[in-house]
């Protein structure tokens, strides 16, 4: 089961920098994001997602696949892939995976103008070396989780820890 973990941060670019730093790690296998959004609250107050990824690409890039496959089939895998991409990418537009966007713009109604959050769908994690790695330079702050009460004091413990 994936762990919803949510971390304010001062601004956006410190909020994009932690990211970037996790999606390294990932590469390195110290932990494993199923989604990872930036929430902003700008200065005027509304909230702004910045998705991580796009399904857009991917599903057209899977579209176009098939579809040049199918296409093989019928004798049309140029025509079977520009459907195939077309369909991929309507269908990755419609597609809404990860956390749910209503909690992170009501999460993002809290914060501060001018303010970030990290917000993380966690699968796997060696929580010590993430956090060891990313250090207390970023002034984290964790708002919110589903981890188990004892989980999330010891998480708050490392943070705390690292900031001082």
């Amino acid at each position: 089961m994936s762990q919803l973990i949510a971390v304010a941060y001062p601004d956006v670019p410190t909020a994009q920098t932690v990211l970037a730093k996790l999606a390294d790690m990932q590469k390195r296998e110290l932990i494993k994001l199923d989604d990872a959004v930036v929430v902003e609250r700008r200065d005027d107050g509304k909230v702004k997602l910045h998705q991580s990824t796009s399904l857009v690409g991917v599903s057209a890039t899977g579209g176009a696949l098939w579809g040049g496959l199918i296409g093989l089939l019928f004798f049309a895998p140029l025509l079977g892939m520009a459907v195939g991409a077309a369909a991929g990418a309507a269908g990755g537009a419609m597609t809404d995976i990860g956390v749910d966007d209503s909690f992170m713009k009501d999460l993002g109604k809290e914060l501060s103008p001018g303010t970030a959050a990290l917000v993380l769908l966690v699968r796997s994690a060696t929580y010590d070396k993430v956090l060891e790695e990313l250090g207390g330079q970023y002034n984290g702050k964790l708002l919110s989780t589903n981890l188990s009460a004892e989980e999330e004091e010891r998480l708050r413990e490392h943070i705390d820890a690292a900031t001082s």
